[in-house]
């Protein structure tokens, strides 16, 4: 059975005198809980990769636009005239 990893607290001062190693070790997986005064103030932990539905870009070459995507609508020719 996987062990879930423990998120580490961290102060403040030392989280922003160390932020540079903490993304990367966010970046790597890693949580952590900044805390002032030891109260939890705050959580470091990875970005989702995904936005919305899917990946950026991941629809690529799967859209095509209509070659006339930009005339005049049928309907609408009465009012552009």
């Amino acid at each position: 059975m996987k062990e879930t990893p423990r998120v580490q607290e961290v102060g403040a001062y030392e989280a922003k005198t160390n932020l540079s190693r903490l993304l990367r070790q966010t970046r790597a997986g890693k949580s952590f809980i900044i805390t002032q005064r030891g109260k939890p103030v705050a959580e470091l932990k990875p970005a989702p990769t995904k936005r919305g539905n899917g990946h950026w870009g991941d629809m690529k070459g799967k859209i095509r636009v209509a070659d006339d995507f930009c005339e005049p609508l049928e309907d609408m020719k009465e009012y552009m005239e």
